[in-house]
């Protein structure tokens, strides 16, 4: 089966389903990520520390570049680790998105789904605090509203540790759990190969944070660890 999964950054895949992920290869299927947005920009920053300067000098921009590739490069990593070779990157502006007309992330995403034609699409949760986050999901919803050309039977949404947990009072509320007891090592030696990403405990991009995550939603679903997600539409024949 085709899976296409939609995350804004570097690191998003891994965070919100990387455990998942692992499992569909394992079990053969074919697996794309496609990477919108280029992850470190918006920190104003060369040392992948935030600055709260929004300008930013052309050396800096140039330095930024560099780290930009070398994030993809870790994704690469990472995925491969995970058992996916196709993942895409794409140039939409670090949570700048909102920059960009919807139709134009919408329009995108329709080319990519056209290409590939997924039978399911994981993304981001509506409720989160992240501004890429949120549009991607609204743009995803959209390209793959209903109709004879699309061949998507299932929309679903994850949450991203250090992001959608924030989004207060609203939370995203998980209806879909997936047992990756035994994924769960890959998850997190993916998530090593983020080195400018992961953090230190208590954070939640923490290893330790994201093995805690991962077993409460086991203790919720009666496995081990798992994966929560929030299914969003599914078309059934």
């Amino acid at each position: 089966m085709k899976i296409l999964v939609i995350v804004a950054h570097p690191d998003d895949e891994v965070l919100g389903m990387g455990g998942t992920i692992k499992k569909l290869t394992k079990n053969g299927d074919d697996v794309k990520v496609v990477v919108m947005a280029t992850g470190i920009a918006a920190r104003r920053s060369t040392n992948f520390k935030n600055k709260s300067n929004y300008e930013i000098n052309k050396n800096d921009k140039k330095l930024i570049e560099k780290q930009i590739q070398e994030i993809r490069s870790d994704a690469r990593h990472a995925n491969k680790i995970l058992g996916v070779s196709d993942i895409d990157f794409l140039d939409f502006p670090d949570n700048e998105m909102d920059t960009v007309s919807n139709l134009e992330i919408t329009k995108s995403i329709e080319s990519i789904i056209k290409k590939f034609k997924p039978k399911k699409i994981f993304t981001h949760s509506p409720f989160d605090i992240n501004i890429d986050h949120r549009l991607i999901y609204e743009a995803t919803i959209t390209a793959t509203r209903p109709n004879s050309k699309i061949n998507v039977k299932e929309v679903y949404s994850f949450e991203i540790p250090s992001s959608t947990e924030w989004y207060f009072p609203t939370s995203f509320q998980a209806n879909v759990f997936e047992n990756i007891s035994k994924e769960l090592p890959s998850k997190l030696k993916a998530m090593k190969m983020y080195k400018s990403e992961i953090q230190e405990f208590p954070h939640p991009r923490s290893l330790e944070a994201l093995e805690s995550i991962a077993k409460r939603w086991g203790s919720v679903s009666g496995f081990q660890a798992a994966e929560a997600f929030c299914l969003i539409r599914q078309l059934k024949e």
